[in-house]
């Protein structure tokens, strides 16, 4: 059966799983990255590095999705559904903040919307790759850690 899942098709699979984890489709990349330590715990580095880099790529082309959007779409089309006025005062907070709220793009359903809002506010994008970087790898750490100590 190892035949079957080498260490580069599993890491190949990974990059793949965390990069689509990252956009607007469903998925979880979690269990692809414990897959790939339990099965290669000699590739836990470059399993981090490849899921932490394949998540931010994902979520980088949410925010280039954000870019394409009109500046007065997001704000009439939020103030047009029923919870406009939580959701403006979250892209209100985004702007205050700024590329550091990307800390959070890895968190379930608010991470797409984060990164969707930071390219749509054109917060600069360098920076947003670099924090949203961050806290992906740190999630992807405590997840290896965790597989680690099984």
């Amino acid at each position: 059966m190892d035949f079957l899942f080498t260490a580069e098709a599993g890491l190949a699979g990974l990059f793949l799983a965390s990069f689509l984890a990252a956009t607007l489709l469903p998925g979880g990349s979690e269990a692809v990255l414990a897959a790939v330590i339990l099965a290669h715990p000699e590739q836990v580095i470059p399993a981090l590095a490849l899921a932490t880099l394949g998540n931010t790529l994902g979520g980088m082309s949410t925010y280039a999705l954000g870019l394409l959007l009109p500046q007065g779409v997001m704000r009439s089309g939020i103030q047009a559904d029923g919870a406009g006025d939580t959701a403006i005062r979250q892209l209100d907070t985004l702007r205050r903040h700024g590329a550091p709220a990307l800390l959070l793009a890895w968190a379930p359903v608010i991470g797409d919307a984060l990164c969707a809002a930071a390219g749509w506010l054109r917060l600069p994008w360098l920076s947003c790759m670099i924090w949203m970087a961050l806290g992906k790898g740190a999630r992807y750490a405590l997840i290896a850690s965790g597989v680690s100590m099984v």
